[in-house]
């Protein structure tokens, strides 16, 4: 029975794995459709975030019926519990993603953010990025103080979204409403996939330690 279990936690593990990587991949994709206006890549992310989506319901399907077969209690619980909420904040991550692709194909032909705005957009997408290539990593080998490094970085998404809005908020704005708005948005898409990158950080030491983390819900 505990290798039938054993078993259970290496499959959602691998799913969570999986999904970790297909989020990341489509918010890499998602920011070069953003930033050269590439209508394909933006259609690809849009098109495969069903895949992300399918991969969520596998992990669902699997720790119900794992709960179902196994009954697993304290720790054991503790681990199938912390995959579905981890399972929960990437298929979140996954969405974000699609909504940087749907404001890239929607502006196509023209780029979606102006070139004063490139360089805090590409500054955001490198410390999303970052963050999930640690999730994909953690998720593989948890280790609690690693994981909750994970919030340093997102202190510096928050600092690139404050950058972003004084630009925005500049009197020689030149752009109209429109493009602000896009960008006020598009700021927030990335600092939410941080937060959410976060979540799954806490999550994990909270698997590891059996602690949760402050402010954790």
């Amino acid at each position: 029975m505990r290798e039938e279990f054993q078993a259970d936690l290496n499959e959602v593990s691998r799913l969570l794995v999986t999904m970790a990587e297909a989020v990341r991949a489509a918010l890499r994709k998602a920011t070069a459709a953003l930033l050269t206006a590439d209508l394909k890549a933006a259609e690809s992310v849009i098109e495969r975030d069903v895949e992300i989506d399918k991969i969520y319901a596998l992990v669902e399907s699997k720790v119900a019926d794992t709960i179902a077969r196994q009954a697993p209690v304290a720790s054991d619980l503790r681990m199938v519990i912390t995959a579905l909420h981890i399972s929960a904040d990437l298929e979140r991550m996954g969405d974000l993603a699609e909504h940087v692709a749907k404001t890239a194909k929607r502006r196509h032909p023209s780029p979606a953010v102006p070139a004063e705005l490139r360089p805090v957009f590409k500054g955001m997408a490198e410390v999303a990025d970052q963050m999930a290539e640690k999730i994909a990593d953690l998720l593989g080998k948890p280790e609690a103080e690693a994981a909750a490094a994970l919030e340093t970085a997102d202190d510096a998404m928050d600092d690139l979204e404050r950058e972003l809005f004084k630009v925005l908020l500049n009197d020689d704005w030149p752009y109209g409403a429109e493009t602000a708005i896009d960008g006020a948005l598009l700021g927030r898409f990335y600092e939410r996939y941080a937060d959410h990158a976060v979540n799954v950080g806490e999550q994990l030491v909270f698997l590891v330690t059996g602690q949760p983390v402050d402010g954790q819900s």
